[in-house]
């Protein structure tokens, strides 16, 4: 899912994202909580017609920057009061407010709050924490299935509800909590607090200790991730669905991906490159412009330079979950994974947060 965080994939018009064939699109609830804030949207009948996407979108509860971007922040069993990272202004949100935000956004699939603990985070603040997360998913679900109540009777749509697994790095807690998550019965199911710092060996077992306690017809959603090689790992691993900003963000840095690797096209071995950014990739960039071209732009500090290398990272990203798809349904995607991992390589680009 490309991230539109605040209601706009960076750099990229909702045609494009047609045209790149993106199924699905993530929107960023605390972001569009600050600003504009649910009466413009709502002024504007939800954030589809706002932003003029027709296709889905998810939104996420909040939770992951109010816990990484606020400051003072106060959780208690209620929610979390904090003050934003805008202009400072106090809000507090609870699981409750959260589903009544995501309403309002009108999104297709929203998530339940939940607390994101930090790397590293202490076994029995972990466990703490994981279990408040799964009272706070039962009030989601319940202020959930009010509100669907009420859209049956106005014969509006339902929103689906995922509900998210935490634990920290702690395989018990992430059973404990998959499995308690599970029995509240879910649309989808979340794996939570993933690539916030951990070595990927972490990222990893938290994952897999969860895994087996998830239904195996309903979705389930690695947030925040990845890589391309850890996206593959991920769905080796069972996992379907998948949201990231490194296609854009590292896009503006001037970085492309490719089959094997990145590529920073500021650098000055490309000044005199004729190729395009990958052989045979069909996106525009690739079809229409050299390296050599881009480079200049980057240099030149000319916005279509980052333009077209976002467009080709995510027509890239985007691509490689329709490879994957093929060859799951050919019963060759461990070999297409294994050979893809082995001649990607990783520079310092990734590094960059």
């Amino acid at each position: 899912m490309p991230v539109g965080t605040q209601g706009s994939v960076k750099g990229v018009s909702p045609r494009e994202l047609r045209e790149l064939d993106a199924q699905i699109i993530l929107g960023n609830t605390y972001h569009l909580f600050v600003r504009p804030g649910l009466d413009v949207i709502k002024h504007f009948g939800g954030l589809h017609k706002f932003m003029n996407w027709d296709g889905p979108i998810l939104t996420d509860s909040g939770g992951y920057q109010i816990f990484s971007l606020t400051k003072l922040r106060k959780i208690t069993e209620d929610g979390v009061e904090f003050q934003n990272h805008i202009d400072g202004a106090r809000a507090f949100i609870s699981p409750e407010i959260a589903m009544e935000i995501q309403a309002a956004l009108g999104s297709d699939i929203a998530m339940a709050l939940d607390e994101c603990v930090p790397y590293p985070c202490e076994y029995d603040y972990a466990a703490q924490s994981a279990e408040m997360t799964t009272r706070w998913a039962k009030r989601c679900k319940e202020a959930n299935a009010q509100r669907s109540t009420l859209n049956a009777q106005r014969r509006t749509l339902t929103q689906l509800l995922f509900g998210i697994v935490q634990g920290g790095t702690f395989e018990d807690l992430r059973k404990q909590s998959a499995q308690a998550i599970v029995d509240l019965d879910f649309d989808g199911y979340a794996i939570g607090g993933v690539s916030v710092g951990e070595p990927e060996k972490e990222m990893m077992r938290a994952v897999e200790s969860a895994e087996p306690f998830l239904p195996k017809d309903k979705p389930r959603y690695a947030m925040g991730l990845g890589t391309p090689p850890q996206l593959l790992e991920m769905i080796a691993r069972g996992m379907d669905m998948f949201d990231c900003v490194l296609p854009t963000r590292l896009a503006r840095n001037g970085t492309a991906f490719t089959d094997t690797g990145t590529l920073n096209l500021k650098n000055a071995e490309f000044a005199l490159d004729k190729r395009p950014i990958e052989e045979n990739c069909t996106c525009d960039a690739c079809r229409e412009f050299s390296r050599g071209y881009i480079r200049h732009l980057i240099k030149a500090e000319e916005i279509l330079g980052l333009r077209l290398i976002t467009l080709h990272n995510l027509h890239f990203y985007l691509n490689l979950m329709n490879r994957a798809r093929i060859e799951i349904e050919g019963e060759t995607f461990d070999q297409f994974r294994k050979a893809f991992v082995a001649d990607y390589k990783t520079r310092e680009a990734m590094m960059i947060e």
